[in-house]
């Protein structure tokens, strides 16, 4: 079992900033990528940043430019820092924590798993 908990987000004005944290714990040696998704109020779960255990990262569009995503070691911390925050950045932001599908060494653990989500609020 792996455990994911995060932590940092609030309330923030528009152009503020915001670090959000996660933590993965339990049976994590075989975490292969750990990223950032959230959920705008009425839309679809998306991605936001995700770093490999490598150092390569993948950003949204939307974001690129403002947030940085932090590498993980085998602490399997990773933080997210959020510049220049807009009120379409608000929402609900999960971290999550994957292994490698390509990687058959692993495939009898969980694919993914997800943290429970901190909210993050961009006021105009």
């Amino acid at each position: 079992q792996v455990q994911v908990v995060e932590s940092g987000g609030g309330l923030v004005q528009l152009g503020g900033s915001l670090r959000l944290s996660c933590a993965a714990s339990g049976n994590v040696f075989y975490i292969y990528s750990m990223g950032w998704y959230r959920q705008p109020p009425g839309k679809q779960r998306e991605l936001v940043a995700v770093v490999t255990s490598g150092g390569s990262t993948n950003y949204s569009d939307s974001v690129k430019g403002r947030f940085t995503i932090s590498k993980f070691n085998s602490a399997k911390t990773v933080h997210l820092q959020m510049n220049n925050l807009k009120p379409e950045d608000t929402g609900v932001y999960y971290c999550n924590v994957r292994r490698d599908p390509a990687d058959f060494r692993y495939s009898e653990y969980d694919y993914e798993y997800w943290g429970q989500g901190t909210q993050v609020t961009v006021s105009p």
